[in-house]
């Protein structure tokens, strides 16, 4: 199948640049706020098959991308390991209370089962006939930021508790339970049709420098190589992260994704492996010839270097979806 995902990931082909977007699927389309007022429950939403598909094929429908992302979230594992998981209006995800003796005794079989409908909507994504040439991606959270949630118990914003690492027993065994059940997540997001995986350590820039190795570059490794063991491409966005460079050399994804508040001539000299992101959601809030001049700024810098055309974090809510269609036919056009 030629698709030029696969053509600058696989075979690192540097023509024609993908587009899609993290947060493709949802809270900017008019459509999804219709499904989302009669739907309040996040969760239930998330594992509504029915609905999810409709919701990851709804960008599919408007736009000319490469890709479509599955809708649902990275809070999934947790729930699906039986941490009760909310998510409040203007708060953000609020987690319950965490039982490592719980949490050791989960099966297989029933996390798999409480998970079913997401890999039910993957299987429907795939077979949609708008899916010819585009790839699916699935996804999951990485280890050390599912950690910081399950353990938080709510968004860190930008700081973790001082006594977040007291409980080295807690904390191992958490990593140890989330290594085998992110790759079970993970195995039957690729069984039922995702063919890249992307992974999401969105509270990678909180680590120390010393900590770095133990909780952000072995933990993501360990997932990167079983994916890899699957003959399906990776890519790894941990956002925040001072080293890139270091990060990509250590991890080995096929890909990696940048944030917005990286230089990315400097992504460009020290990265060898294909990059993606990098443009801040932001701009999509202004006008067609800002969104024009910063889009062309990645497009150029990354000419001769395989690239996808994405953000450096989601769409944000009060986006434009008539933004969204000019940005990518600017980059189809390219």
């Amino acid at each position: 199948m030629a698709n030029p995902i696969y053509d600058c990931l696989i075979n690192k082909k540097t023509t024609k640049k993908p587009v899609w977007f993290m947060r493709q699927a949802g809270r900017y389309l008019p459509e999804f706020k219709k499904i989302r007022k009669l739907n309040p429950n996040f969760i239930n939403l998330c594992l509504n098959e029915n609905l999810s598909t409709k919701i990851t094929l709804q960008p599919l429908e408007r736009f000319d991308l490469s890709a479509a992302i599955i809708f649902s979230d990275i809070l999934m594992v947790p729930y699906g390991l039986h941490q009760n998981v909310n998510f409040k209006k203007n708060f953000g995800p609020e987690l319950g209370d965490i039982s490592l003796d719980n949490l050791l005794n989960i099966k297989k079989e029933e996390f798999i089962t409480k998970l079913k409908p997401i890999y039910n909507c993957i299987k429907k994504v795939k077979s949609n006939k708008i899916m010819k040439n585009k790839n699916l991606i699935g996804f999951v959270g990485a280890p050390w930021t599912l950690l910081v949630y399950m353990i938080n118990k709510k968004s860190p914003k930008n700081k973790i508790s001082n006594n977040f690492f007291d409980d080295k027993n807690l904390i191992n065994g958490i990593l140890n339970k989330l290594e085998e059940f992110l790759k079970i997540h993970i195995e039957n997001q690729i069984n039922n049709g995702a063919d890249v995986i992307q992974i999401f350590d969105s509270w990678a820039g909180l680590i120390d420098k010393k900590d770095l190795t133990n909780y952000a570059y072995l933990p993501t490794l360990n997932l990167v190589n079983f994916i890899k063991s699957k003959n399906i491409p990776v890519i790894c966005f941990p956002r925040g992260i001072k080293n890139y460079k270091e990060y990509s050399e250590f991890v080995k994804p096929n890909a990696i994704s940048i944030d917005y508040k990286v230089d990315p001539h400097k992504i460009k000299k020290e990265i060898k492996i294909p990059v993606q992101g990098g443009l801040n959601p932001n701009i999509l809030l202004s006008d067609k010839e800002t969104i024009k001049k910063e889009a062309l700024n990645y497009l150029n810098l990354f000419k001769d270097h395989p690239y996808i055309f994405n953000l450096g974090h989601g769409v944000l809510p009060e986006t434009d979806p008539a933004m969204i269609d000019y940005l990518v036919k600017l980059v189809n056009d390219y």
